[in-house]
């Protein structure tokens, strides 16, 4: 199994804290005969729903000396992620947790940009220093 990213247990903690049920660290999943390992799995019960929104996260740091290598690892991961999510759990949801530093700067840029709405990248952006979430790009429907 992969090492945990350096901010997981932050993220794990800022999801709980707003109310997420963790179900799964790591969610794995086999598909086509490709084991795959996303972060976290987590679900937020909805009082008018008798299930919830459940979602899957994937959890970068983009600390590497490139913010484009990073990029491109964390895109093929969450294309790859999407297509195994699409095959065993559709209604899941998945997410990519990146720090707010490189989500003001390297998200900000109208490459990343277009990339993130041609493959519909769903954000989950996390302040490195404390458990918090600070905004999600879209937001999850719970409510």
């Amino acid at each position: 199994m992969a090492a945990r990213d350096l901010f997981h247990a932050l993220v794990r903690s800022a999801l709980e804290t707003h109310g997420w049920t963790i179900t799964h660290d790591p969610y794995v999943l086999t598909v086509g005969g490709v084991d795959f390992a996303i972060d976290l799995g987590a679900e937020h019960l909805v009082a008018a729903k008798r299930n919830g929104v459940q979602i899957a996260v994937e959890i970068k740091s983009f600390l590497g000396p490139s913010l484009v290598t990073d990029f491109h690892a964390a895109l093929g991961q969450f294309l790859n992620y999407q297509l195994a999510l699409e095959q065993t759990d559709p209604t899941r949801q998945l997410y990519l947790a990146v720090p707010l530093d490189a989500y003001l700067t390297f998200f900000q840029l109208p490459f990343a940009q277009t990339a993130r709405d041609r493959y519909g990248v769903r954000l989950l952006i996390y302040d490195p220093v404390q458990p918090e979430v600070l905004t999600w790009n879209p937001h999850p429907p719970i409510g």
